[in-house]
């Protein structure tokens, strides 16, 4: 299989994202979730994909919509478009599959997926997690793993428009 390809099969629809983790739970893959924004691929983001690879056997990530993005984080942004961000974190070897989710927290994809385990990357408690509850409800486990200092993409990008 061509590198290129091997890629974009990495770039799910939510429809076929839960018929693979229907397949990979058959299995017996332990399935990792995390999500973000990803506008600015940095160290921070790889050092919080490669640990929740670390989690299991299947590292999924939720990408926010362009939309997503903007009403979350203002009109500026995202910086790179989601077909880009998809493409940025589909080509890394620790990351198995990607999806876009359009609303402003990924519970509904959470819900689909049903994830053995519940990736955040920074200074939340549990309880602020969207989609915890429902994890831990059939015995899923939640893990927060803590910002790489220095290293945020609105810091990124103020320094870059600093320049």
């Amino acid at each position: 299989m061509h590198k290129l390809q091997w890629i974009q099969n990495k770039i799910y629809s939510r429809e076929t994202l839960v018929r693979e983790c229907n397949m990979w739970r058959a299995t017996q893959k332990k399935i990792v979730f995390t999500n973000g924004c990803f506008d600015i691929l940095h160290h921070g983001h790889l050092d919080l994909l490669a640990k929740a690879a670390e989690l299991g056997n299947v590292l999924i990530v939720g990408v926010n919509t362009d939309s997503s993005v903007q009403r979350l984080k203002g009109k500026d942004r995202p910086v790179t478009n989601e077909q880009d961000r998809l493409f940025q974190l589909a080509s890394l070897l620790c990351v198995d599959a990607v999806s876009l989710f359009d609303e402003d927290t990924p519970e509904a994809l959470i819900k689909l997926i049903r994830p053995d385990v519940l990736v955040k990357g920074g200074d939340y408690s549990i309880d602020k997690i969207v989609g915890a509850d429902f994890v831990q409800s059939y015995g899923g486990k939640v893990e927060i793993i803590p910002f790489v200092k220095g290293y945020s993409t609105t810091s990124l990008i103020e320094r870059i428009k600093g320049l």
